[in-house]
């Protein structure tokens, strides 16, 4: 008879611990074994494999393993810039979000079954009958093909093969390429043993029908601009700045998002690096953020995966076609196109609103910035039909506005971050999207050139006031018995 995936000894224990403990006390108990001594990237690891192994994947994206497996990177960072016992935090939110998963009934009792790996015939025989499987929609004989495919070509060569399918599904649902892409980000931190089994469910949900739109459109601009021949540069450099901030601006002043693949490739054409590209459209992508009018804190994607693809981008081994779909096809995820019918003009933030504040200190403009998030006004659910079409309310400005005052008054970036950080641990409505903007605002702003560094910092301010107390049961369970 089949067996479902069973784990090493030295983790099986707490792996199970997870799946078998009662809702009601895993935060309590999972808090317990932290104050312990059991390593947060050892919980955070076992949350992962016990959410892979016993939570199914259900017809849409909400659910299963998915988003815990997605947000792992991102709460994995976050963990690492807290202090003391706030480090706990990000983690009883994912074990918390992992159990809940294991034992919702939309989605188990389930159990991942030992497979075995099949050989079609040798590696060039079953990477086409994996693709084969995947036009067919057999999710279960891509996960048998894909199984050998990791034990017998490069991880990488494999991981491209993946993309190759998840990318152009893209257009379909944002998670078809969020997923993959992300959860092998975080297994890049991770003992290399669990990475054949903690992509399982992404192959499984990539693979799945429905099959990709055709995108003539996409190609026709790789074949126009002759993409696949002419772009040489992998590397950005200062002698793009002036090409890079032109490209971005005009991309976060598009009105239409079938604009900025063109916007992409005509750049590309002539002469701009793939990474300098990912630069623009991260430029672009914070000023059609801070454009959005979206009340869904789930809405996050414009940040997330253009910070996503922007690491793609620098990974040795991924085709040059991969990173042109990668780049081109940024705008097509239903949950970042949406965006676009709901905009305020550039620019965003107001320039006169923000000028009108009065002046702060560092300290007290960041507890009014803070304090402008804690004061946002309660969701009505009872009004709410649609949670795509939530619009925010006019109170998100004001923070926005004064995170704009804060970035301009030259104040320490990191404090901002860090306050930041420990008001996104209060969220476990979004199923790790705050995390994941909130991970993706530091990295992008990190790596982005002055004078547009500062968006995502600004950006990260308004997801918070968003997605603030729309659900923190968690936390609020957490922070009383931490403070017990």
């Amino acid at each position: 008879m089949p067996q479902r995936v069973q784990y090493a000894e030295a983790i099986e224990p707490l792996v199970q611990f997870i799946e078998e403990t009662p809702r009601s006390e895993i935060v309590d108990r999972t808090l317990e074994k932290l104050r312990a001594g059991v390593p947060a990237q050892t919980m955070l690891t076992a949350s992962a494999l016990a959410v892979a192994r016993s939570s199914d994947l259900p017809p849409g994206h909400h659910g299963g393993p998915l988003h815990p497996l997605a947000g792992l990177y991102a709460v994995m960072q976050i963990v690492r810039r807290m202090d003391g016992e706030a480090s706990f935090l990000p983690v009883l939110q994912h074990v918390a979000l992992s159990n809940k998963h294991i034992q919702d009934p939309g989605m188990g009792p389930y159990s991942l079954l030992e497979f075995a790996p099949v050989d079609a015939g040798g590696v060039e025989a079953t990477k086409a009958a994996f693709l084969a499987a995947v036009n067919r929609g057999e999710s279960n004989k891509a996960d048998h093909y894909f199984l050998w495919l990791w034990q017998n070509v490069p991880a990488i060569e494999a991981f491209d093969l993946l993309l190759s399918v998840a990318i152009p599904k893209n257009a379909l649902d944002d998670h078809y390429f969020i997923f993959p892409a992300f959860t092998w980000r975080a297994l890049e931190s991770m003992d290399p043993a669990y990475l054949p089994i903690l992509m399982r469910p992404a192959v499984r949900y990539v693979t799945r029908f429905p099959a990709p739109r055709a995108m003539p459109e996409i190609d026709a601009l790789i074949e126009d601009y002759k993409l696949l021949t002419c772009v040489t540069r992998q590397q950005s450099g200062e002698d793009e700045t002036v090409a890079i901030g032109q490209v971005g601006e005009a991309i976060g002043r598009c009105d239409s998002y079938n604009d900025i693949p063109v916007l992409l490739a005509k750049a590309l054409a002539e002469g701009l690096s793939l990474e300098g590209a990912g630069e623009a459209l991260s430029i672009g992508a914070a000023g059609l953020f801070l454009r959005s009018l979206t009340g869904n804190p789930m809405d996050v994607h414009l940040h997330t995966s253009a910070n996503l693809r922007r690491y793609l981008l620098r990974l040795d081994g991924l085709s040059l076609r991969n990173k042109l779909l990668v780049l081109l096809l940024w705008h097509s995820g239903p949950e970042v196109k949406s965006t676009q019918f709901r905009m305020e003009p550039a620019p965003q933030p107001d320039p006169e609103a923000v000028a009108a504040l009065p002046p702060r200190s560092q300290e007290d403009l960041l507890d009014a910035i803070a304090q402008s998030i804690y004061e946002q006004p309660p969701t009505d659910w009872s009004t709410v039909t649609n949670l795509g079409r939530m619009r925010a309310v006019p109170e998100v400005k004001g923070t926005v506005n004064l995170a704009q005052q804060y970035v301009q008054s030259g104040y320490d970036a990191q404090a901002l971050i860090k306050r930041l950080g420990e008001i996104v641990c209060h969220d476990n409505f979004t199923e790790m999207h705050a995390f994941k903007h909130h991970q993706a605002i530091v990295e992008e702003f990190h790596a982005t050139r002055e004078p547009w560094r500062w968006m995502h910092l600004v950006s990260g301010a308004q997801a918070a006031a968003i997605s603030f107390g729309k659900n923190m049961e968690i936390y609020e369970e957490a922070l009383e018995l931490l403070h017990a």
